[in-house]
């Protein structure tokens, strides 16, 4: 961590100040998790602090320390503004892109604001007055663990951990993503002697889920298809298919990592029809140099990591899957 970034932001935060800091939208446990833990760290240094989601979180995190306090800009749009607007400083953690809390971005590009970005992610955009980026780390939090140590070591209560550890567990894929590090489990076992209880983080976040939520996954992996002589799966659901299983957020969190299990795949594929938005949502998953990064912002307007990215469609469910089909068949040197 660069000891520029520290010493700046020390000094923005040697008085009090009235801050809101922003996860991006469809926040999983990484966003909230880093929003929360650092929202716990400055509140506890007698600063205002407000966390402003610009839509609801899933089921699955609304157990998380301080959660009950975020505002949700879809549903509060005047109280959220009026945090914006009297704002000393922004944080936007998890996000490297203003267009990623739509339409929260056209308050902060209006506001005379300073912004500080915490984020993992390739290719930051140039928004932020100080910005702390490190696409080696695998998740926001333990950017945001490296953030609270070095301005007080000894600054990491329990409610601080048990947030930390929650966005490190989802987003390493419970420690097995290749970005996970000897310096993550070093990080994992400070949060440990912390007094968190571990096993029960993970029964909130894995062991809660709706039996609708095991049908769709069932519609999910029916719909599985293999892309003939290639290393590569895609699965789809359709509205209707969501529909019939009372689709709630978060409900296809992690669906794409099925696809990655099978034996020899190194590309999985999951697409997610949002009537509403007239979009189909796509997450990307791959093992090895297979770059999902440079695949989604290539060919479906997103981003995200080499080896987990997202993406989008604006074309019907059908002509999506034909499209993917017919790109995968265009890296068969590299999915062979």
């Amino acid at each position: 961590m660069q000891k520029e970034f520290i010493n700046q932001l020390s000094t923005l935060l040697s008085s009090p100040k009235k801050c809101v800091i922003f996860p991006h939208k469809n926040p999983d446990g990484d966003a909230l998790g880093s929003t929360l833990a650092l929202r716990h760290f400055l509140q506890k240094k007698g600063h205002d602090c407000q966390v402003i989601s610009p839509n609801e979180y899933p089921k699955f995190l609304a157990w998380m320390p301080g959660q009950e306090n975020i505002l949700c800009f879809n549903k509060e749009e005047m109280m959220c503004r009026k945090h914006i607007e009297e704002a000393d400083l922004f944080f936007t953690l998890d996000f490297n892109a203003l267009g990623r809390i739509a339409p929260i971005d056209q308050w902060i590009e209006k506001a005379d604001t300073t912004v500080v970005m915490i984020d993992h992610h390739e290719a930051p955009q140039d928004y932020a007055t100080l910005m702390y980026s490190d696409p080696s780390l695998g998740s926001t939090c333990e950017m945001v663990y490296n953030v609270l140590t070095a301005l007080d070591a000894k600054g990491i209560t329990q409610d601080i951990a048990t947030c930390i550890y929650t966005g490190i567990m989802t987003d390493s894929g419970s420690f097995r993503f290749s970005s996970t590090t000897a310096k993550t489990h070093r990080v994992v076992a400070h949060l440990l002697d912390s007094g968190i209880d571990h096993s029960k983080i993970h029964q909130h976040i894995y062991d809660s889920y709706r039996f609708e939520r095991l049908q769709l996954l069932g519609l999910g992996l029916k719909n599985l298809s293999r892309v003939e002589k290639l290393q590569a799966v895609y699965m789809h659901l359709s509205q209707a298919e969501l529909d019939a299983c009372d689709f709630q957020k978060g409900d296809t969190e992690g669906f794409v990592n099925y696809g990655l299990s099978l034996e020899g795949v190194k590309l999985a594929v999951i697409m997610v029809e949002n009537k509403q938005e007239e979009i189909i949502k796509m997450s990307f998953r791959s093992k090895g140099d297979f770059d999902v990064n440079t695949f989604a912002r290539k060919h479906f307007n997103g981003g995200g990591h080499v080896n987990a990215a997202g993406g989008m469609s604006t074309l019907s469910l059908t002509e999506t899957k034909e499209k993917l089909h017919q790109i995968i068949l265009q890296y068969s040197p590299n999915l062979q």
